[in-house]
């Protein structure tokens, strides 16, 4: 390997590992959502770099909504919660259907995303996915989930 391949290799793994340091943070759930109804209340969750999509390494959390859907309001209620519990080991990737995606989000919404909101995905840290499921679902469901994966790339639970 020359010396410019091997700069090129730990300039991409630290690029990688930035990637992962950078993700969505400080996840804020809308404050004015009506969870009765279908009302359009504005961006359901809003936090740091809102635009990043799969990290590879690292378990990751993944919801698809529509800000009118008031399905899709309760299962920001639980991702904010499941964020709360889980910053520290699990990515969180936000995508909302109604602003522009960056391309990493896009090509989640065209692999997974079948039409239904919201729809919640949870991929290890291969990029397998665990869960694929639109619906609401409770969060003990998807901290399930997360302990298989944490069991399967060898890190525990919580």
């Amino acid at each position: 390997m020359t010396t410019k391949n091997v700069l090129l290799h730990g300039f991409l793994l630290l690029l990688l590992g930035t990637q992962s340091l950078f993700g969505i943070d400080n996840l804020q759930l809308n404050t004015k959502l009506d969870y009765q109804t279908d009302s359009l209340d504005g961006p359901l969750i809003t936090g740091d770099d809102a635009q990043s999509g799969f990290v590879p390494g690292k378990t990751n959390y993944v919801i698809i909504y529509g800000e009118g859907c008031f399905n899709s309001k309760r299962q920001a209620r639980r991702t904010v919660e499941l964020y709360d519990n889980y910053r520290n080991q699990v990515h969180f990737v936000v995508v909302d259907l109604d602003v522009k995606r960056s391309p990493e989000q896009q090509q989640l919404v065209k692999q997974y995303y079948q039409g239904s909101i919201p729809h919640v995905l949870v991929l290890d840290a291969a990029g397998k996915p665990l869960y694929n499921s639109a619906g609401e679902v409770d969060s003990e469901k998807i901290e399930a989930v997360f302990a298989q994966s944490f069991r399967r790339s060898g890190r525990g639970t919580k």
